[in-house]
């Protein structure tokens, strides 16, 4: 039996500001670039993760409202403040346009929203209709989640005007890509994966597990190549010893293979939660962005 929330509470519940911790990756491209020191670039930076968490509330929202009476049915998301009465519907919808509209109004204070703007509503248009429909497509729903990552990555680059390496993309891309295959895995191994995600009945472990190597095997690839690629942007400015970039790349396979362990174990984790929680992805996490930073901002 769950405890009432107050309409505020309800209201923060409903938003999940966990879930904020993944657009974080905004900060990645303007890191990279070696210029997450400017101050106008971190200005940028922020209110490009302001407008993403505020969107993303928003679509968390109108998903809620729309799925409402099958998440009273759940085991575990009756307890959302929706589903669980805490928060009116109509109140909910309210809140909804309220933070999409602040969304979208708050890259007005950049010096050229347009590209932040395009980034924000491209994500909108991509999250609706995997509400609507594509979520129940096999393959396109895992793309469709995979690109929520791209876009916040090329959110970071689109609020400063930066130049983005090919290689940096093709890095993101594979890396959600190979997040989310590894969530659908450990989901396939529980026993309520049909009452939970009703597009695992598609998806056979064999299937997963390839598309889990596939991932890795390009992210892993993509990041050597960004890696010793001293034309890419950020890294032209290095010394003439490049060596700590190189090194970032130990970590970054650790981590992968880290990952990848779990997920064919049937202990695939969130991105959030291996953000938040997973103590190893943390360190490894850590070790790389100090020899980024190393290479990069010395």
């Amino acid at each position: 039996m769950t405890t009432a929330r107050g309409p505020v509470r309800a209201l923060l519940s409903a938003m999940r500001p966990s879930q904020w911790v993944k657009n974080l990756i905004v900060v990645v491209a303007p890191a990279a670039a070696g210029v997450l020191t400017h101050h106008d670039v971190v200005g940028h930076t922020a209110v490009a993760f302001g407008a993403f968490s505020l969107l993303a509330s928003a679509l968390y929202i109108t998903n809620d409202l729309r799925d409402v009476e099958a998440d009273r049915a759940h085991p575990t998301k009756r307890a959302r403040a929706i589903a669980a009465g805490d928060l009116a519907p109509a109140a909910a919808l309210v809140a909804a346009l309220a933070l999409g509209a602040l969304a979208f109004a708050l890259p007005l204070v950049l010096p050229s929203p347009g590209e932040l703007e395009w980034t924000l509503a491209t994500y909108a248009v991509l999250t609706v209709a995997y509400s609507l429909r594509l979520k129940q497509v096999p393959v396109i729903e895992l793309a469709i989640v995979a690109s929520g990552f791209f876009l916040r990555a090329l959110a970071g680059a689109a609020a400063s005007h930066l130049a983005v390496s090919k290689w940096f993309l093709v890095v993101i891309s594979f890396g959600a890509l190979f997040l989310v295959a590894g969530k659908r895995a450990a989901e396939l191994g529980t026993e309520t994966s049909g009452a939970t995600r009703r597009v695992l009945s598609e998806y056979t472990a064999r299937f997963l597990e390839s598309t889990l190597t596939l991932a890795a095997s390009v992210a892993v690839a993509g990041y050597c190549l960004w890696a010793f690629d001293t034309s890419a942007q950020g890294l032209s400015t290095l010394r003439n010893d490049a060596l700590p970039v190189h090194l970032s790349v130990i970590p970054v396979v650790v981590a992968v293979l880290y990952i990848l362990r779990g997920a064919l174990a049937g202990e695939g984790e969130t991105p959030e939660h291996l953000i938040l929680h997973n103590r190893v992805v943390q360190a490894l996490g850590l070790a790389w962005a100090l020899l980024l930073a190393w290479a990069v901002y010395r």
